[in-house]
């Protein structure tokens, strides 16, 4: 059988689509991190929130009620930061998937090639089978007569 001419084209591509998958779980995986820790945060601001208005309820000192919206004012600025860190790492995912469909793309395209190759190959070798087997029993039946 012939070696495929593009084999190498084909190694590298396989490559570069594993390298693409490998990185594109790195960046779900980050994004998927981040967007816990705004949750976390969101979760927290509430329970904080919720204390803050139970302290109202039974009276609060000047510096408390201070304290309560100071440290709201951070939570929330806080959350501000978590926020865009999502919006970077959601941004940083579509351009790994956009990537990997790029690289899985032409390595598809290599593939499919190297599959028509294949079944050429193996198409000559049937037709020199089927030549040998037709000369063998055209040989036999000459001798037979």
């Amino acid at each position: 059988m012939a070696r495929f001419s593009l084999q190498p084209l084909l190694d590298l591509m396989r490559e570069r689509t594993d390298e693409a998958t490998r990185k594109l779980g790195q960046l779900i995986a980050v994004e998927q991190s981040a967007r816990g820790r705004l949750q976390l945060l969101l979760d927290y601001r509430e329970e904080y929130l919720a204390n803050f208005r139970n302290a109202q309820g039974t009276g609060l000192t000047l510096q408390s009620w201070r304290n309560y919206q100071e440290f709201l004012t951070q939570l929330d600025e806080a959350i501000r930061q978590q926020t865009a860190q999502v919006e970077v790492t959601a941004k940083n995912t579509a351009q790994g998937q956009k990537h990997w469909k790029e690289q899985n793309t032409r390595m598809k395209a290599i593939d499919t090639l190297a599959v028509r190759h294949q079944r050429a190959e193996e198409k000559k070798f049937l037709k020199q089978e089927q030549k040998q087997q037709d000369e063998i029993s055209s040989r036999n039946h000459g001798r037979e007569r």
